[in-house]
């Protein structure tokens, strides 16, 4: 009789002090302690361990039980001894010896893999939590290697990419985030409420450890979290409100994420002194990027930023509202283009520009792109044609001038379909396409760079092919066709020839070095280099850039098929006449 055995061992060890118990003594125990949870003995086993007399032997030797408690209490789930089970548990973490509990913890929590990973973890982390709050000294070690193991074993999940997946989160993800930041938050008040205490140096490394944690949730699994703006509006996302929390723990601790970003740049960053493993110092710029998402893109406590950056966005919003209800009074096509001639009147639309495109909130971005085109709208042809001109020649930017190119196609468009406009048609539109159809450094071009404009760029010139018959050449392009055969079309082939060659090359050595290892490489693009990055995170980008290319090349034949069908077509009808 199993019980029995044990309370024998038990009350045979009761007058030893601790350091007279032998290794043999702990294998006894485990294994009566064993017998009595497989046979089922449970209550006759918790006596055991309440038994005053006992607290000795539990203290050193109860932590070997908790292996098997824990199996229980995940295997048997319908038992009607489960409340046995917790309670037990709950006694052996009150009672045991904290340093061998932690080290048994958290092999418990390493040792799953799949859906259990989050079964083990959300059954541990309280006891986890208690476990490490009794341990005064070397406590900032402890939690270092506990949120550590949380983090490796969470990280195998896989992270849910619809709202669908986060709702049912089959793998528990969602659920340990939550019960992370649970377990996490004592530890960030410790440090925020030891700042004047004595033991400065245990604060500091307390402090360490956090921000270690926070820069690896930023990581994983924030960097390829999804976030959706319904779940947004319900405040109902799982995974916004663990990275609201993460940045929130960052700021706590003294790390804000202003400082952090402005710090990550420099030659000597303030956290250079704590001891990243060589693979998480490499992995930091991928957390920075998460961060600055989540900030910029997400709107994510972006209450923290600077005054100054704070005010300007506030300002920026106030002007584009003003333009917005200025503009809104206007009739269409009503503002004369000689208003263009004064310069605070041409700074407007620049300014939209600079808003697009340099601005970090996204928000902003949109409503001053949507503003541009308002503004637009409000300019007579002769306005909107110096406009595009002078965007054209200043913006200096692919995706601004793939915008004013699909609005000269727009107005081509009104001009052939309802009333004739010498702004967007005949000689006045050739010069303006001069500076739409043409390679800034002719083959050499950077297509990867430039791609928005050039696939804007193609896209009109299929349009005018097939809307201006070579009969009534009313833009004019069939005029200039051979002009635009050697500035666009045929620069075009030879750099798409060279760059698709060049990213073959790259994706084969890519591939090799996958094969070969998984260190961080890099690669030339454009003359520049990518920044370090896994090999097969690399062979991401240069493949997406391949599919850039051929869709690309792709619209560029059909212009040539369509062009070669109206010459010939134009061609037999003379033959005809004559």
């Amino acid at each position: 009789y199993s019980p029995n055995v044990l309370s024998s061992f038990c009350f045979c060890q009761q007058i030893l002090e601790e350091q007279d118990f032998k290794e043999e003594d702990f294998g006894l125990f485990q294994l009566a302690g064993q017998r009595c949870i497989d046979e089922g003995h449970i209550e006759q086993l918790l006596e055991i361990i309440q038994n005053e007399k006992n607290k000795v032997i539990i203290k050193n030797m109860g932590w070997n039980l908790v292996g098997p408690v824990v199996r229980c209490l995940l295997w048997n789930k319908e038992d009607e001894k489960r409340k046995y089970y917790f309670l037990m548990l709950d006694l052996l973490v009150k009672l045991c010896n904290p340093k061998e509990l932690l080290l048994g913890l958290l092999e418990l929590i390493e040792e799953p893999s799949g859906k259990q990973i989050s079964q083990i973890i959300l059954l541990l982390l309280q006891p986890l939590q208690t476990v490490i709050q009794k341990l005064h000294n070397n406590k900032a070690y402890s939690v270092g290697l506990a949120l550590s193991t949380l983090w490796s074993q969470l990280s195998l999940l896989p992270v849910p990419y619809s709202e669908e997946q986060i709702q049912t989160d089959d793998y528990g993800l969602c659920q340990c985030c939550k019960a992370l930041i649970e377990f996490t938050k004592p530890f960030v008040e410790e440090v925020i409420n030891d700042k004047e205490n004595s033991l400065e140096n245990e604060n500091e490394k307390l402090k360490d450890e956090l921000l270690k944690f926070c820069f690896k949730s930023l990581k994983c699994p924030l960097l390829t979290a999804q976030f959706f703006e319904q779940s947004k509006e319900a405040g109902n996302d799982p995974l916004r409100c663990f990275a609201s929390e993460i940045i929130g723990f960052l700021s706590a601790i003294g790390h804000p994420f202003p400082k952090i970003i402005f710090n990550h740049g420099r030659k000597k960053r303030t956290w250079d002194y704590l001891e990243f493993e060589e693979e998480e110092d490499k992995q930091l710029a991928d957390s920075m990027a998460s961060l600055a998402y989540l900030v910029f893109v997400q709107g994510i406590s972006i209450d923290q930023l600077p005054m100054v950056l704070r005010t300007e966005e506030s300002v920026f919003s106030k002007g584009v509202d003003l333009l917005e209800n200025g503009l809104l009074r206007i009739e269409d096509n009503s503002l004369l283009h000689q208003y263009l001639e004064i310069k605070s009147f041409l700074t407007v639309p620049q300014g939209l520009v600079k808003v697009m495109t340099l601005c970090p909130i996204e928000t902003l971005r949109k409503k001053s792109l949507a503003m541009l085109q308002l503004y637009i709208n409000k300019l007579d042809s002769q306005g909107k044609y110096t406009l595009f001109r002078c965007l054209l020649n200043t913006s200096n930017h692919s995706g601004v001038e793939a915008f004013i190119i699909q609005n000269i196609k727009n107005q081509i468009d009104v001009s052939l379909k309802r009333t004739h406009n010498k702004w967007f048609t005949g000689p006045q539109l050739i010069s303006l396409l001069d500076l739409v159809l043409f390679l800034p450094e002719g083959a050499e071009t950077d297509l990867l760079q430039n791609s928005d404009r050039i696939m804007a760029s193609l896209n009109l010139l299929r349009y005018l092919v097939i809307k201006d018959n070579e009969k009534d050449n009313q833009t004019g392009l069939w005029t200039e066709l051979a002009k635009i055969e050697n500035n666009f079309l045929k620069p075009l082939h030879t750099g798409l020839n060279m760059s698709k060659a060049h990213y073959e090359a790259e994706i084969k050595n890519s591939q090799e070095n996958i094969q070969k290892s998984k260190d961080l490489c890099s690669v030339t693009v454009g003359g520049e280099e990518i920044p370090n990055m896994p090999p097969e995170m690399q062979l991401k980008v240069l493949h997406s850039a391949l599919f850039t290319f051929d869709l690309i090349e792709s619209v560029l034949a059909r212009v040539e098929e369509l062009i070669e069908i109206k010459t010939k077509s134009t061609t037999e009808e003379n033959i005809g006449i004559k």
